[in-house]
């Protein structure tokens, strides 16, 4: 299982960034996959999940409706798209699976099992 994130980079507050995930060594139709982020002096925290069965997703509220998780339009990827972002959204921002997980929200809400590098993000003017 390997994960690779891009797209991160530094932006306005109020400007917007789509990351990509590209998954190899399993294929997008059963596992859930997500992203979560960790900001410096903080504890890593899930920001945005799909179950790729059914594409149900679980968003928590404190970025819903500026965040926005979907396939991407290559195969085997997930994209975040980010809105409206905020300085307190800078931070490094992790795509990450668990084989033995279908439910978006129990892997937002659990500790996946396989993780990609990290992307950074940073909101600054």
């Amino acid at each position: 299982v390997q994960l690779q994130a891009s797209g991160g980079g530094l932006v306005q507050p109020g400007g917007s960034l789509r990351l990509s995930c590209t998954a190899s060594g399993f294929t997008l139709n059963r596992p859930a996959i997500g992203w979560f982020r960790q900001a410096p002096g903080k504890e890593r925290e899930a920001v945005s999940c799909l179950s790729t069965n059914n594409d149900i997703t679980y968003i928590p509220d404190f970025v819903k409706g500026r965040f926005t998780i979907s396939r991407g339009k290559e195969k085997n990827t997930i994209d975040l798209q980010m809105n409206n972002l905020r300085p307190e959204d800078t931070a490094v921002y992790y795509c990450a699976t668990d084989l033995g997980q279908a439910s978006s929200y129990d892997l937002c809400h659990s500790g996946p099992a396989n993780w990609g590098q990290g992307t950074l993000v940073t909101v600054s003017s």
